[in-house]
């Protein structure tokens, strides 16, 4: 098995490949963790990771940067159905669009587009920076073992807005209820970072690559 975690030059993929090595050893998977730019990679893919940090259309210009990478994803995401997880902006690239500093194009995955936090309380900051509580929606394969209140560290300014509800895995809120996971066939996205999320994200990280072997 290979773990392909994609590398289009958003932030530093270390952390996150990190946590990913350091789970493959503790649940004792006979894989390999990649970190890449090379489209071909996904075919040899039992996993695909697409982490995320800073703007929506930067991340996207970086994606569509890369030689196919926007066509392999559609072929071996949606076309073979490989378990994906977008991390960040990584999952707000699966929403039809952005609309930070104008509006850009997503990968139209889940119906819906990301759009500036509004809270409630004028006393909270943005971007929404810090440890939070994940409030569970519905139950599902990666959340095994995860409960409402299990805390997991955010940092964003920007939220996914689903057309579809049922699309919402996970809210935190954050003087209202702010999307922190979404789920569709083999599609998982996380708002926060498991990576940097202690014990609950590297659980996170273990039912992901548990997930339909």
């Amino acid at each position: 098995m290979t773990i392909v975690l994609i590398d289009y030059g958003s932030g530093n993929l270390r952390s996150a490949a990190k946590a990913f090595e350091r789970t493959v050893s503790e649940i004792g998977m006979d894989s390999r963790v990649e970190v890449t730019g090379d489209a071909a990679a996904l075919s040899e893919a039992s996993h695909i990771v697409l982490p995320g940090v800073g703007a929506f259309g930067d991340c996207r210009a970086g994606l569509d940067a890369l030689p196919g990478m926007a066509e392999a994803l559609e072929s071996e995401v949606r076309g073979k159905g490989k378990p994906f997880l977008g991390i960040c902006v990584g999952m707000q690239l699966m929403a039809e669009r952005g609309l930070e500093h104008g509006t850009h194009e997503g990968l139209g995955w889940i119906r819906g587009e990301v759009s500036a936090l509004e809270p409630d309380d004028e006393m909270l900051k943005i971007p929404h920076m810090g440890w939070n509580q994940l409030d569970v929606v519905r139950p599902h394969p990666v959340l095994d073992g995860i409960e409402s209140g299990a805390h997991f560290y955010f940092v964003h300014g920007y939220g996914m807005v689903c057309a579809d509800k049922a699309d919402v895995l996970a809210t935190t809120d954050y003087g209202g209820a702010v999307t922190a996971m979404v789920a569709r066939d083999n599609l998982v996205g996380t708002q926060f970072h498991p990576e940097k999320s202690q014990q609950a994200g590297l659980r996170l990280i273990a039912n992901f690559l548990r997930w339909r072997l």
